[in-house]
């Protein structure tokens, strides 16, 4: 008996997932979207280049019996670290989505195949623009930040999706929505300190973004305009998240991680690489999954270390 979107749907839900699912024929429509904004010259250039020009709006060749997509989200918190460095304890905080994201996507894989799987069915995963889908697929909604909130998980979340062969002979396929709250609220507008989130267009100055601009490697100098006291992550930025009013039940969702000592703190710093490292320090790292951050890492250390 094949599965029904129903049934995988609600066993999810009882795994703490929500999800939405689109026919596969849906994909021509995302991927005309994208053209049209980057047509209509709505997209950073850079950004385009760096974030947006990797999708593929197409199964893979090996799997030719895909008929929907299915989009999941997973509850993913703040995570907080510290670092010790003359004589203070200075927290670090890493935004939801920057970390363990591989092991996270390959559970609800394994999870969803397991759903599956009994019924004949499988999936396998896309590289698909995941927040256009999440919203399009009516499982998630804007904020005026440009970030998805889920109901149940506001904008701590991890969005995944799928092809699969399960069937989808109709589907929630909406138009872009913003939340309701958004029509009367500017705390993210007020919040952030860059001017990224404007009142001039839907769509984020990308440009202005301190994520943008911390995710570079250190090589790379912060643009002049951002002021020292704006740095308060180790990589992206928590000022819009923790402004909105739709998180106010979600902000406690926070991941107390490792101290670093002074001397880790030092090495961070000055960009040593793993091998350079101590065997103790270099596991701390790839334990807590910020082994791959250590290129941007060393400047936005400095930068919140520095900070007034």
């Amino acid at each position: 008996m094949p599965a029904s979107w129903e049934t995988v749907h609600d066993l999810l839900a009882e795994q703490g997932h929500r999800s939405g699912i689109v026919s596969l024929d849906r994909l021509d429509e995302l991927r005309k979207e994208i053209e049209s904004q980057r047509r209509e010259g709505r997209l950073d250039a850079e950004l385009d280049r760096e974030y947006l020009s990797g999708f593929c709006f197409q199964p893979p060749e090996d799997f030719p019996q895909a008929r929907s997509i299915i989009v999941v989200a997973t509850r993913d918190p703040l995570v907080r670290f510290h670092f010790h460095w003359k004589g203070r304890t200075v927290p670090g905080m890493v935004p939801p989505t920057y970390l363990h994201g591989g092991r996270v996507n390959r559970k609800i894989e394994s999870l969803l195949n397991k759903l599956l799987e009994e019924s004949g069915h499988r999936a396998v995963p896309t590289y698909l623009p995941r927040k256009l889908l999440a919203v399009r697929s009516g499982l998630a909604l804007y904020g005026r930040n440009n970030i998805t909130y889920v109901d149940g998980m506001g904008s701590f979340h991890r969005l995944v999706s799928f092809f699969s062969t399960l069937p989808c002979d109709s589907d929630d396929w909406r138009l872009p929505e913003t939340m309701e709250r958004c029509r009367t609220c500017s705390a993210c507008l007020t919040a952030c300190p860059t001017g990224a989130i404007g009142e001039d267009r839907f769509l984020l100055h990308a440009e202005r973004c301190l994520v943008f601009h911390n995710e570079k490697p250190d090589q790379a100098p912060f643009p002049e305009w951002i002021q020292p006291a704006w740095h308060h992550c180790l990589v992206g930025c928590m000022f819009c998240q923790q402004a909105c009013p739709e998180n106010r039940e979600v902000l406690d969702f926070i991941r107390e991680e490792m101290s670093f000592s002074e001397e880790e703190t030092r090495l961070l710093m000055d960009g040593a690489g793993l091998e350079e490292m101590p065997a103790e320090t270099g596991e701390k790292l790839r334990s807590a999954d910020l082994a791959g951050l250590l290129e941007a890492l060393p400047r936005n250390l400095r930068a919140l270390l520095d900070r007034p």
